[in-house]
């Protein structure tokens, strides 16, 4: 009989620990992590400053895990509603509402301590990505304008400058574009996800562009992000004098999500808006792979 409650004593710590870790919406901060790394090793080379590397490295972690524990608090009600969200922690009642928003504000309490632990532009950059993210996006205008997701897409661009603020204490023109590129690269994200589950966003009255425009519209812009996305990875290029590796990642990636982009606009199904959703992920890791590589060698 002890040893049966002990069992479920262990269940039930495990399984509020893996409620905890999955409103952090890990695979979402493990993509702006690496690109917080890109910033850094772009900023150093291959003459990292390990002690530093590191404290930026939790900082950001922390404060991407805890921006994205807050908007799901935030956002517990529309995820309740929505089919692709409804099976979070959060809506299963998992996890209580105060504890993820008291989790929430530790986690994005540790990345501020740490930021400010590094330098002040650190800092800023930090600042800057919660409050977009949280403040912005979440709490003035998801439920308010079909443009949320550019005015939300800045925090996606901030971990970015923040890896190169950590490092180097500045801010200059090739982290500003590698940032652009990230910015860039969300309507591209969002938008085809959310033709995809238009109806979804629909009943839980978000207002996201393919819900209150004309897929025609949407795909104009979304093209058109994807044009200039392209763009920026060519000036980063020439910015950041970078070499073979980068560019055999980056071209070649572009051009095929342009492409692939194009090929959604005159065949808009949710199907191939999935399609391009699930590669945009991949492309934007493998820039920043560039990026890394070529800094490092």
């Amino acid at each position: 009989m002890e040893a049966e409650i002990t069992r479920s004593i262990k269940t039930r710590v495990l399984s509020s620990l893996k409620a905890y870790l999955l409103v952090t919406k890990p695979p979402s901060v493990m993509l702006l992590v690496f690109t917080a790394i890109g910033g850094m090793i772009a900023a150093t080379g291959a003459s990292i400053r390990w002690p530093a590397f590191l404290l930026a490295l939790t900082a950001i972690t922390a404060g991407c895990a805890g921006a994205n524990t807050i908007t799901c608090y935030i956002d517990r009600d529309i995820d309740a509603i929505m089919e692709r969200t409804r099976k979070r922690p959060l809506p299963q009642g998992r996890i209580s509402p105060t504890g993820a928003l008291i989790w929430g504000i530790i986690l994005c309490g540790v990345a501020l301590v740490l930021s400010a632990s590094l330098n002040p532009v650190a800092f800023f950059w930090m600042l800057f990505g919660l409050f977009d993210n949280i403040v912005i996006y979440s709490l003035l205008s998801k439920r308010r304008t079909a443009w949320n997701i550019v005015l939300g897409s800045f925090s996606g661009g901030a971990p970015t400058v923040f890896g190169w603020a950590a490092m180097r204490g500045d801010t200059t023109l090739l982290p500003v574009l590698m940032a652009a590129l990230v910015v860039l690269w969300t309507p591209s994200h969002i938008w085809s996800l959310a033709i995809r589950y238009r109806d979804d966003y629909a009943r839980a009255n978000v207002p996201m562009l393919p819900v209150v425009s004309k897929v025609e519209k949407v795909l104009r812009c979304i093209v058109s992000t994807a044009f200039l996305m392209v763009i920026s990875s060519v000036l980063i290029y020439r910015l950041g004098n970078f070499g073979l590796i980068y560019a055999a990642l980056a071209f070649p990636l572009g051009i095929a999500m342009l492409a692939g982009h194009i090929y959604l606009w005159f065949h808009p199904t949710p199907r191939n808006a999935w399609r391009m959703f699930k590669l945009t992920s991949p492309y934007l890791a493998a820039v920043f792979t560039g990026i890394i590589v070529d800094s490092v060698i």
